[in-house]
């Protein structure tokens, strides 16, 4: 990795005040941050950088969603609509489950969402989470302590915590991964902040099949969740071609030869937006390699 210049911190120190306000208190955010003291914290936010390596800049920035990649966001139709659904839930204490293809964005606005507003929870979820991995994560986003062995505990603590902010909403991304003992959480969950926070489920459509199964098997806990979700998925529209033209604009490319082969690769790749990334930083590459050349004759 490449030395971080003084602008690069300075940077990620206005990133790092940004998620800080999210949280009541600078402990707080230290709390959701794994091997980052509230002392460290305080020390960047006060520009005295002497004594912070380059590997805990790192370490911060990837925590808190900051990349050094300058790759700009598009309000795609995709981004737009999973943005009113962040904000609804949010302000009106709803919960809602959204349905998007692989690569539509899904993750990106759920990420720039929680940067730009407060009380805002993002847990990303895996199939090897147990309940202890779940509950920890939870209270470790909010800033609750993770330290204790009762799992209950740690969990009413941190649903109290939210349940004491002004309008919070908990976004868990890939919620279709959690297995059925993990996925019975949010039952209590839900039933704790029920009318006290907004709750968003994000995952592609095989969790119609999954929650299809379940009820049709009679399995524990689909109907209460089907239920609290308000028995339907809220479906994204796919990302167009004429949102990838957007992003290629947005990100440097002008020439329509260079966005035309981007789109007809995002075409033979379903439109997905982590093959388009690539596409453009490749194009780019291209585009840099023929003006060293130029320069260079």
């Amino acid at each position: 990795m490449k030395e971080l210049s003084l602008q690069d911190k300075d940077t990620i120190r206005d990133a790092l005040n940004a998620y800080c306000d999210n949280y009541t208190s600078r402990n707080r955010a230290s709390e959701s941050l794994s091997g980052v003291s509230a002392a460290t914290i305080s020390t960047i936010l006060n520009s005295k950088y002497t004594s912070i390596s380059d590997d805990m800049f790192v370490r911060i920035a990837t925590q808190i969603g900051y990349s050094f990649e300058r790759w700009m966001l598009t309000e795609s139709t995709a981004f737009k609509e999973i943005n009113f659904v962040l904000a609804d839930a949010q302000m009106y204490k709803n919960v809602t489950w959204v349905v998007g293809d692989a690569g539509c964005g899904k993750t990106t606005a759920a990420i720039d969402y929680r940067k730009n507003h407060r009380n805002v929870f993002y847990i990303l979820c895996s199939e090897d989470m147990k309940k202890s991995d779940f509950v920890r994560e939870i209270a470790k986003q909010v800033g609750a302590p993770t330290d204790g062995t009762n799992l209950r505990e740690m969990l009413e603590y941190a649903i109290g915590m939210i349940a004491f902010l002004n309008n919070p909403l908990i976004i868990f991304d890939e919620g279709d991964k959690l297995t059925d003992s993990v996925f019975n959480y949010f039952i209590s969950i839900y039933n704790r902040l029920e009318g006290h926070s907004g709750i968003v489920f994000l995952s592609t459509d095989f969790i119609k099949r999954r929650m299809a199964g379940g009820l049709r098997y009679n399995k524990k806990g689909y109907k209460e969740i089907n239920s609290r979700i308000g028995r339907r998925f809220f479906e994204v529209h796919a990302t167009t071609q004429n949102d990838i033209y957007t992003i290629c604009q947005a990100n440097g490319l002008t020439a329509d030869s260079e966005i035309k082969k981007v789109l007809k690769d995002a075409e033979a790749s379903e439109n997905d937006l982590r093959r388009v990334k690539k596409m453009v930083h490749a194009q780019k590459r291209i585009i840099e390699s023929r003006n060293r050349k130029g320069d260079a004759e």
